[in-house]
């Protein structure tokens, strides 16, 4: 599959944990939160009756090709670890090729049914001079957090996007190491169900009316993540939009949970080291991975990236 197919997969359950954040964006968190969180994407998890330790790894899942790197020590633990465990098993290529069932809305719903026609006709125009991978009468038939998803792609000032997950995987397949996935596809798509369409439509048509906000604040959050801020990454999810922050335990929250007890079951008990490589949005913060891991008693040790 190719590399934008990846991102925008792997970019199903997280877009909006960013895309609402130009609002609010002058707003700051105290700076003693900001220091106190180690600036690393990589960090060991042991204790709590792992025999092995394992890792977490914060992706970006759409970046420009320049700037997608893997660090040293990232390929000595890809090469030292038991197996790979991404948000989706991306080497299950029935899985993956899979995906267009899961994002079609149900009911056989339509986009322009869901804006007026003044709306409708201002994301027509957008897409007839913005071309994407998939044609706009397939997109009208899609969910549109997804359609968003495909927008996004588009935001990064480069002509070559990488996903880290796929330069993870690559280097991985060196080793032969085997990818297994924390998530499904139907799941992460399913998450969008819990979300009124009309909702999705008229966040899709705000998205499009002001692309240049979003385009900066994905440039901003691609240069947090190259500087591995996860402080200000999770700045900018809490500072979202007040009319997502109903939906942010679904798209966001609610899973940090879930995978802080997977992580142990998925690495045998703790009997196999695995990498575990998440969205970087995942990990920071109150309700973030690392704190939820921490207050159930593993160690999580910062490592130079």
């Amino acid at each position: 599959m190719k590399s934008s197919g990846l991102a925008v997969l792997l970019t199903l359950g997280s877009l909006f944990s960013f895309a609402q954040a130009p609002k609010t964006a002058a707003k700051t968190k105290p700076a003693a939160k900001s220091s106190a969180t180690p600036k690393t994407l990589l960090w060991e998890i042991s204790g709590n009756g792992m025999a092995k330790p394992s890792y977490l790894f914060g992706t970006m899942h759409i970046l420009c090709e320049a700037d997608a790197v893997i660090s040293e020590n990232l390929k000595k633990i890809i090469q030292s670890s038991d197996f790979i465990c991404f948000e989706l098993d991306m080497d299950n290529m029935d899985e993956m090729m899979g995906f267009m069932k899961y994002v079609r809305m149900s009911d056989n719903q339509q986009l322009k049914d869901l804006l007026t026609e003044a709306e409708f006709a201002r994301v027509e125009k957008y897409f007839s001079e913005n071309k994407l991978m998939l044609p706009f009468s397939m997109l009208t038939h899609l969910k549109p957090y997804f359609v968003s998803s495909l927008i996004s792609e588009r935001l990064m000032d480069c002509p070559k996007k990488k996903s880290m997950e796929e330069l993870i995987m690559t280097e991985g397949r060196k080793y032969n190491k085997e990818i297994k996935g924390i998530e499904t596809v139907a799941y992460q798509a399913g998450l969008f169900d819990s979300i009124p369409y009309k909702k999705q439509a008229k966040d899709l048509l705000a998205y499009i009316d002001s692309i240049d906000t979003y385009k900066k604040t994905t440039l901003k959050l691609a240069e947090v993540y190259k500087k591995q801020d996860l402080a200000q990454m999770d700045s900018l999810i809490v500072k979202s939009d007040p009319g997502m922050e109903e939906f942010m335990d679904i798209l966001l929250y609610n899973r940090n949970v879930n995978w802080s007890h997977d992580i142990f079951n998925i690495s045998q008990d703790g009997r196999q080291t695995v990498l575990f490589a998440v969205g970087a949005g995942h990990l920071a913060g109150d309700k973030g991975v690392l704190a939820l891991l921490r207050k159930k008693g593993y160690k999580l040790k910062p490592l130079p990236n």
